[in-house]
Order: structure tokens, then sequence, then C-alpha cells
């Protein structure tokens, strides 16, 4: 049975530009746009527990040529306290996309991510790394045991990393992958049990996670026919066991109002009570330059809505000031929600840092 939700509807407030972003109407802190237009980037933050001042960090990515020779394992990081953008050294291994990112414990894990050849070939990275802030060093960790990219990441305890669902190699897996920061191994968990999709988006707030949404493979409808890439409307519920992190009960929710949507930014927060949060994507499905699989263009949506986990609604927020697609993560600090690089209409590859903030309910 899926979970009963309603809509309600939350009043936000979101402002950018491409140079200098204000926050919260415009107040008084200013962030930068980043070095250089970058999508399809990981994304992560750190700090901000002490209000000292947090970290951005954008690794790997497409840049604005949109081609193969675009792709990218540059890293950059932006530091609150300098209010200053710097590259630092390149994430390890040859240059890929649709890698995923996340802060634990002070520190950044970026793993997976596809690599693209000049033919066009296309192959999921089992690395994991972590960079140390204090160091500004590297280190190579244990390996993804089944590689996977455009899938999601979630932080736990703050010690485990849970990989949920994402491509491998020549197609969707449903597998759900734990790691753990402390003895840097991985376990399986219970498979996801929704289509597997890549290119879906999710957050976690405490020991609850939602997926939502990306690209299922439908096979092809005669014998020698070509597969096809259609969105799935789907959205699950996943919670935790409190005594084994391998174990998630999940339960079906009923698809958010509107159409499926693609590489969406989302983060589980506390903000106004426990929910997670999606900002973004796009309704056609496409390929890592922008077009679609049916051929035509792909237009980014400015659509926000969260889904709230203790009353199990759908809650609709005002809409992003511009409209952004191809998205690894949300990132939030205590000056809002940011969403870093994308692309913009006409598929424009971006520097912009767009934040977003969520003010409570007026319901």
């Amino acid at each position: 049975m899926r979970l009963p939700v309603m809509w309600r509807h939350d009043w936000v407030t979101s402002c950018s530009l491409t140079g200098l972003l204000f926050l919260a109407g415009c107040a008084d802190t200013e962030v930068p746009g980043m070095p250089v237009p970058v999508s399809n980037n990981a994304v992560a933050v750190i700090g901000d527990d002490d209000g000292d001042g947090f970290e951005f960090y954008s690794f790997l990515g497409l840049g604005e040529g949109k081609t193969w020779r675009d792709i990218s394992n540059r890293a950059f990081r932006y530091d609150s306290r300098a209010k200053a953008w710097m590259e630092i050294e390149a994430v390890p291994g040859s240059p890929r996309l649709a890698g995923t990112a996340i802060g634990v414990n002070g520190a950044v894990y970026v793993m997976g991510g596809y690599t693209v050849a000049e033919d066009g070939s296309e192959k999921s990275d089992p690395g994991v790394y972590r960079f140390d802030p204090g160091s500004q060093s590297w280190s190579e960790l244990s390996a993804m045991p089944v590689p996977v990219d455009d899938s999601v990441s979630l932080a736990y305890r703050g010690r485990y990393i849970y990989l949920v669902s994402g491509w491998h190699d020549t197609d969707n897996v449903d597998k759900v992958q734990v790691y753990d920061t402390v003895t840097d191994t991985w376990q399986a968990v219970t498979p996801y049990p929704g289509t597997p999709v890549f290119g879906h988006a999710g957050g976690m707030a405490g020991e609850r996670m939602v997926i939502c949404d990306g690209v299922k493979v439908v096979p092809p409808e005669e014998e020698g026919g070509r597969r096809s890439f259609e969105a799935s409307p789907e959205c699950w519920l996943g919670t935790v066991s409190a005594s084994d992190v391998t174990v998630i009960e999940w339960e079906p929710l009923e698809h958010h109002p509107g159409p499926a949507l693609y590489r969406m930014a989302a983060v589980g927060t506390k903000t106004g009570g426990p929910r997670v949060l999606f900002a973004g994507g796009s309704d056609n499905p496409y390929n890592y330059d922008g077009t679609g699989y049916d051929g035509e263009p792909s237009t980014p949506v400015a659509t926000v809505f969260s889904f709230d986990l203790e009353t199990l609604e759908w809650r609709r927020h005002e809409d992003l000031e511009t409209p952004v697609m191809d998205l690894r993560g949300l990132l939030e600090s205590r000056d809002g929600f940011f969403m870093l690089g994308g692309m913009t209409a006409d598929q424009t590859v971006t520097n912009r840092v767009q934040v977003y903030t969520l003010h409570p309910t007026s319901q």
C-alpha cells in the first residue's frame, strides 16, 4: 500500500546572480560565482556546525563545450570565511562525470562517476577517494564492490555512506551499498525495491530517506530492437534499522504531483521540521550534453517541493528564480540551500551559484 500524502504550500525566497549571490532576500552574505562553468559536478559541504563558517566543494563534471573532451576531474573549494573560491588538487583518476560527493565528519568523499571515450563508449568508475581539508590531500579508499554512476549518496550517523541504485556500465542496478568511513569497508544493503534508475534524487533526515524519479531502461518491443530510456515516476521511503545499517524497510509513496524529473538537486534537512527537499531538474531525460533521448533539447524546470517526514505530506514551495538541471546535489548551510553550476536555458553550462531559502510555513 502506498503511503497517503497531501500537498501543502510553504513560502520561500530565492535570489541569485551569475557573479555575486545575495542570500535570504539579498542579505549581507556574498558568494562569488564558481571559477569555471561546470555541470553534472559532484558537490559537498562541510563545516558550519559551530557557526564558524563552511566550505563548498565541486568535483569532476562537464565544461561548456559539452563534448567528451570537456569532461574534467578538476576540483574547487569555496571558503565562506575568505569569501573566495580556489582550485584544489584534481580528483585522482580519469576525467569523469555523474560522480557523487558527500561530507562526513569533516572530510569529503568522492565516489564513482563514468568516463566517456572519443568513440562515445562509457565506463562506470569504481574509485572512492577521501579529501582531507586540513592536509589538502587525497587518499584512495576501498573501491565500490559494484561501480555505479548517477547514483544517490546519503550520509548516516556521521559515519556511513549509502549509495542507492544507479547505472553500472550497461544497465541500472537495484543494489544499495553502504560504506563505513571508519573501517573502510563495504556491505550490501536491502535492495532498492523500485524500478532501478539512474539520475534519480534523494535525501536523508535521521534514519529515513526519500528517493524519487530518475530514468529507467525500457526493453525493446521486438527481438533485435533497441531499448529506450524513460522517466520513472516513483518515490520510495526507506527507514534504516536501528540495529543493523544493512537493513532498510522500504515503503512506496504516492508520486509527487507533476512529471518525473531527471537530475534534480535534493537534500535531507531539519529546516521547518524533518523533510527531504527537491529542486530543479528536467522533465525530459537526456544524454550528458543536454540533448534528450528523444532527440529534443531538454529544458530545466524551476520546481521546488519537499516531502515532510512528520506529516507524510508533499509540500509545494515557491519556484527557483532560475530554472536549472543537471545537478548532483543540494547543499545546505546556515544561509540556505545552494546549487552549484548545472545547465540553465538552452543547455547552457553555468558557473552560477543559486541559493534557495526555506522559511517557516504560512499555511
